[in-house]
């Protein structure tokens, strides 16, 4: 789909029960598979500077959607419509704004359980819907994800409670926290800017830590 890849696990291919889990694997490798490719971008362009950035950035939903072959009575493929896929895609996008590789909503994180190590980052509302997502970066699979790194989830996510209830002092001494762990985590640079911005000119009362995403 132009420069995307859609990918789906389920029945009849795939147990229910690990549909989550082989997700996550894959895209994990696929991040994988892009760091080893521009390692080797200078040995296949024979460049050694200004070579171009290559990333990827990938959204992971679970929910029902519709499979079979879709199409016309010319062109039929064997794919999978529905509200799961759109918000994956929605997912997708949302990496932008958080400088992360790859998302996972709420129910693929619960679903794939102790098998994945993932750090909330946000709750959202994705352009055209109205229904609230967590949304969680994958990290890594359990057995592959390194203490230093096992510390930032559990940091972050205390921030993350404390930017919510509008604790900001301990909400940004949390984040700060996540750089004095990784100094270039992009998340908790994106929170400690939107810190700064509520003390400015604090939400409602009300509010609970809903972003709402205006760009699909």
């Amino acid at each position: 789909m132009g420069d995307a890849v859609m990918a789906f696990w389920g029945p009849p291919f795939t147990p229910e029960a690990l549909q989550a889990v082989l997700a996550c694997r894959a895209a994990l490798d696929q991040v994988a598979a892009v760091e080893r490719f521009r390692s080797e971008l200078p040995d296949l362009t024979g460049m050694r500077r200004n070579l171009p950035v290559i990333g990827i950035r990938i959204g992971l939903s679970t929910g029902d959607v519709v499979v079979g072959n879709i199409g016309s009575a010319t062109t039929r493929s064997y794919t999978v419509i529905g509200d799961a896929v759109n918000l994956a895609s929605r997912i997708e996008h949302a990496n932008r704004l958080y400088g992360t590789r790859v998302l996972i909503c709420g129910v693929t994180r619960a679903l794939a359980g102790d098998a994945v190590v993932a750090r909330e980052i946000d709750a959202i509302v994705v352009k055209g819907k109205t229904e609230v997502t967590t949304v969680h970066e994958l990290i890594g699979m359990s057995d592959d994800v390194a203490d230093d790194r096992q510390a930032l989830v559990r940091q972050s996510e205390a921030a993350l409670a404390a930017y919510r209830v509008q604790d900001w002092q301990s909400a940004e001494s949390g984040f700060r926290a996540c750089l004095d762990l990784e100094p270039n985590d992009p998340v908790a640079q994106v929170f400690l800017a939107r810190i700064d911005a509520f003390r400015q000119s604090p939400p409602p009362p009300e509010w609970r830590g809903i972003w709402i995403l205006d760009r699909k």
